[in-house]
């Protein structure tokens, strides 16, 4: 029999299973080898019992804790699939808030929708068995993740700073035109794409294993950003570390 797999959303925006569907000839071989049976934005939902589970968006109520408990249960592999999913992603910059005030501010006094609080990442909840990181993720990086599961192998992230994709593909450093960038503690692996098309990076793909953070710090202080600054930049995207919520 063919391995189930499932894809489910919390909240989020649903790209990253918009750039799995994107995958198009990719996706159509990869329903050769897999069984699909759940997948709100293609098909009907089918219950039962899954192989592998990706899990898209961050938790943010009661209910959608009790929703992704209910798939763990039934779910031997379960997968973060994308920032939200694995860090809360930018759903984390409600911290800097009321959750209770934000949901006032959107939808008024309907008692309804003001309930939960602040968003978290699925292993607030669950265990995470693997990750797939990035705002959104990288197709390929999908595939390969999900290859490597099929014959029992480890998926492999890559464990070096984005700074290493950057000078392969001689790209200018950003620091040097002027420009803050989350770079040197970045995961890489999304082959520089912001950086390539003239923006920076604001590290969707989560901090390197065992970062060094303080030699970083220094150059952000060199670059004239205060305290303050330097946490803005890592919760952008609810870097763990300083800055970050991860420790809370």
């Amino acid at each position: 029999m063919k391995p189930r797999i499932g894809f489910f959303d919390f909240t989020g925006c649903e790209g990253c299973q918009l750039t799995v569907l994107n995958l198009e000839e990719s996706f159509l071989e990869l329903l050769e080898l897999v069984e699909i049976v759940e997948f709100r934005e293609v098909m009907s939902s089918e219950e039962g019992d899954l192989d592998i589970a990706f899990v898209e968006g961050s938790i943010a109520t009661p209910e959608e804790a009790s929703r992704l408990q209910a798939i763990r249960a039934r779910t031997k592999t379960l997968v973060a699939l994308g920032a939200c999913a694995d860090t809360a992603g930018v759903n984390a910059l409600t911290y800097l808030h009321d959750p209770q005030q934000l949901r006032r501010d959107l939808y008024g006094d309907d008692p309804a929708r003001l309930q939960g609080g602040h968003p978290l990442p699925l292993s607030a909840h669950v265990t995470v068995d693997w990750r797939v990181p990035g705002c959104p993720i990288d197709g390929r990086e999908f595939l390969s993740v999900l290859q490597a599961l099929l014959v029992g192998r480890p998926p492999e992230l890559p464990s070096f700073s984005l700074c290493v994709e950057c000078k392969l593909a001689e790209l200018p450093c950003t620091f040097e035109e002027g420009r803050i960038c989350l770079g040197p503690v970045t995961r890489a692996g999304c082959n520089a794409l912001c950086i390539a098309a003239g923006d920076r990076c604001r590290g969707c793909r989560g901090v390197i294993d065992n970062p060094r953070q303080t030699p970083y710090y220094r150059i952000l202080e060199e670059h004239g950003l205060d305290a303050e600054e330097i946490l803005g930049e890592f919760r952008t995207f609810n870097l763990p570390g300083k800055g970050g919520r991860h420790e809370d």
